[in-house]
């Protein structure tokens, strides 16, 4: 699935374009280190960006990883990341994950690239549910969620550790089809 709007492409991982993934991570670092710790972990250096471009290319092909990129279009940098993690195959069901650039947060890009990715998840390989986890502090996240249709299911107390060690409760967001 390739998709474009306004001046922006959305599309399933390139792992042709690793350098440019390094470079999104590594700028917003700070911002993505509580949350998305494994990213981080496997983004540390752009020879580990490689390796992990190599195993991205299986977990696609294994259909347990579906990662999609946000590209700006005028710089050809890549600017944000919705990826679907967490797949059970059976139900079908999985968990969406999104992050944008500092520089184009509060542009409604997550938004409209996680309404497009949730209409291909459904059309093209009939999931019958997806959700997004939350902490209730990251009020972009909850707004994106929220935005797409997606209802509060509850709350997990102590769900999820952040690098420093915190120990925080995330907000369950489902979407049934």
């Amino acid at each position: 699935m390739i998709q474009q709007f306004e001046h922006y492409t959305f599309q399933l991982f390139d792992p042709t374009k690793g350098e440019l993934f390094f470079n999104l991570i590594a700028n917003n670092k700070d911002r993505l280190e509580d949350f998305f710790p494994g990213t981080l972990s496997e983004n540390k250096t752009l020879a580990d960006t490689q390796d992990y471009c190599e195993s991205v290319v299986q977990r696609i092909a294994d259909k347990s990883y579906f990662p999609y990129t946000i590209q700006d279009d005028r710089t050809g940098q890549i600017i944000g990341l919705v990826d679907l993690k967490n797949i059970n195959w059976k139900v079908p069901k999985g968990e969406l994950g999104y992050f944008v650039d500092r520089e184009y947060a509060g542009k409604g890009l997550i938004s409209k690239a996680v309404g497009l990715l949730v209409d291909y998840l459904v059309a093209e390989y009939g999931f019958k549910k997806l959700l997004c986890r939350a902490n209730e502090q990251n009020i972009g996240s909850v707004k994106v969620a929220l935005k797409n249709g997606f209802e509060l299911e509850g709350t997990i107390r102590n769900d999820h550790a952040t690098t420093s060690g915190k120990v925080v409760d995330l907000n369950y967001y489902g979407r049934i089809f």
